[in-house]
C-alpha cells in the first residue's frame, strides 16, 4: 500500500465548464484514484436543481489553467509530501495528447456527487500521467462548489 492524500477545494463559484480536479502523477510512482466527492451550496431549492455531466478522463498532455494549485494533504501524520501535482477548478481544461474518458456520469446537484468505485474499478495513472474530473456541461447559473479527491501514490 502506498501513501494516501486528499486534494480539496471549497467555496469556488463557477458559471462555465471546469476541471474540478486535475492530478498529475509523479515521474517515479503510479497513482490510484480512490474517490471523488463534489457538492454545491448555492442552488438548494427544487426549482434550482439541474443535471450536470461529470467526466473522469486520463491522458491529457497539457495542464489546464485558471484554477488553484492546492498541496495534496497526507492522511497520515509523518507521510512524505505528495510527489504528484494537483489543480482544482481550472477554467481552461487540460488538453492535448490521447485523452480517454474512463467514466461518464450525470449529477443532479440537489444531491452530493460521490464516486467510490469498488477496488477493481478504480482508475490508475502511470508515472507522469494526468487525470481530470471535469464538468462536461455548462450550468444554468453560477454555482458554488466544494470537493475532495482521494489519491494513493505507490512508489517514489
Amino acid at each position: 500500500m502506498g501513501m494516501i492524500y486528499t486534494v480539496t477545494f471549497a467555496g469556488q463559484a463557477a458559471t462555465a465548464q471546469v476541471d474540478f480536479f486535475e492530478y498529475t502523477a509523479p515521474a517515479d510512482a503510479i497513482v490510484v484514484v480512490h474517490s471523488v466527492e463534489i457538492a454545491q451550496s448555492t442552488d438548494v431549492g427544487d426549482a434550482a436543481a439541474e443535471g450536470l455531466q461529470v467526466l473522469h478522463k486520463r491522458g491529457a498532455t497539457s495542464s489546464g489553467t485558471g484554477g488553484a494549485t492546492p498541496t495534496p494533504a497526507p492522511t497520515e501524520f509523518g507521510f512524505a509530501a505528495a510527489g504528484g501535482v494537483a489543480d482544482t477548478m481550472n477554467t481552461t481544461k487540460a488538453s492535448g495528447g490521447t485523452i480517454v474518458t474512463l467514466h461518464s456520469d450525470a449529477w443532479n446537484i440537489a444531491q452530493k456527487y460521490l464516486w467510490i468505485p469498488v477496488p477493481e474499478a478504480r482508475h490508475y495513472l502511470s508515472p507522469s500521467q494526468r487525470y481530470t474530473v471535469e464538468r462536461g456541461t455548462t450550468p444554468a447559473d453560477s454555482i458554488t462548489f466544494n470537493g475532495t479527491m482521494v489519491v494513493e501514490e505507490i512508489g517514489g
